[in-house]
């Protein structure tokens, strides 16, 4: 088994690691999309976030693996499945991967030929979204993606369901995942409809710095000579990470929005010209998945600073008499609304 470059070696790239861990805290924040330079740990950093997730539990025999603290979502395998209510298992949470090429009926799933063929039954196999119920759905380079796939990725995004009806197949289970995307600004735009979609948005950066360069190097170098060593070296910090996300979760549902805050983020989706009401849901939702990870029992304005970045930079209109980067935009709009 091949071993993963641990999750909290990684130098740097704070704002990328920061909104994975808020989406893994809470999935409905509803993903993360990562831009930047070739080489710099996009691709890293989400198989690093697989190989730390804390288990969840799910119903055995479910090839969805559905909650059994919610069977039954649609799913015809959890209602077959009644002689076997309340067993379940702890199973670690799928990160799937989606290539570029991948053919639609790999991701959304298709007729088994070969029970079709040896039993005469029509039965369905099971495609990439169904593997990623309850987890992770990974693009690299989602700017590249066929135009057909992300139309179907909108459809699925938005109902957190997949309809299947084909070769006189009709199939409907669920399909809830984290959406995780990353690619080079240079080979192409996402298109706006996707780009929505994404509830974080990061951008990261080459080191421009000498000992940071140097650090990223020697950690690498350490890793691919005895990757064993390099990731028992770096267990006790990524166990302290999986800690925090199991007591994120735990507290998110204690974490108070207090009005102000509410105020605050709608106060600064209205400086910024930000289109619909995504905007001020995506930045609370990330402020108080924030909150839960660092312990804190109410949103407030260091939350929303922190995360307003990530959840607005890419909900920005383009104005043509103002050239600034929309990072820029949102830093200068959260220093006149909050100060500093």
């Amino acid at each position: 088994m091949s071993l993963t470059f641990p999750f909290s070696a990684i130098v740097g790239q704070d704002e990328m690691k920061l909104a994975i861990l808020i989406a893994a805290v809470d999935p409905s924040v509803g993903g993360v999309l990562v831009f930047g330079d070739r080489g710099t740990g996009k691709s890293t950093a989400v198989r690093a976030l697989a190989a730390m997730l804390p288990k969840m539990r799910a119903v055995i025999g479910c090839r969805y693996q559905c909650d059994p603290a919610s069977p039954g979502a649609g799913c015809e395998f959890c209602a077959a499945l009644k002689g076997m209510a309340g067993k379940s298992h702890l199973i670690p949470v799928p990160v799937v991967d989606l290539p570029l090429g991948a053919t639609e009926d790999r991701v959304v799933g298709a007729l088994d030929l070969e029970r079709a063929l040896s039993q005469g039954v029509k039965a369905f196999e099971p495609g990439l979204l169904a593997r990623a119920n309850r987890g992770f759905l990974y693009i690299d380079e989602v700017n590249l993606l066929e135009d057909h796939l992300v139309d179907l990725l909108i459809d699925v995004a938005a109902s957190g369901e997949n309809v299947v009806e084909r070769e006189g197949l009709s199939v409907r289970h669920p399909a809830r995942f984290v959406l995780v995307g990353s690619g080079n600004p240079e080979e192409g735009e996402l298109r706006p409809q996707l780009l929505d979609r994404f509830g974080l948005s990061v951008e990261v950066k080459t080191p421009t710095d000498l000992p940071s360069r140097v650090e990223v190097v020697r950690r690498r170098d350490q890793f691919e000579r005895d990757p064993a060593a390099f990731t028992e070296q770096w267990k006790k910090q990524d166990e302290r990470v999986r800690r925090s996300i199991t007591k994120g979760k735990a507290q998110l549902a204690k974490v108070v929005v207090p009005d102000a805050a509410l105020e605050r983020a709608a106060q600064l989706c209205m400086a910024l010209g930000t289109d619909g009401l995504r905007g001020e849901l995506t930045l609370i939702r990330a402020a108080r998945s924030l909150a839960a990870l660092e312990g804190d029992d109410a949103v407030g304005d260091a939350h929303l600073r922190r995360v307003a970045p990530s959840a607005l930079r890419h909900r920005l209109r383009r104005n043509p008499l103002d050239d600034a980067g929309s990072t820029v935009r949102v830093d200068r709009a959260v220093a006149e609304l909050f100060g500093g």
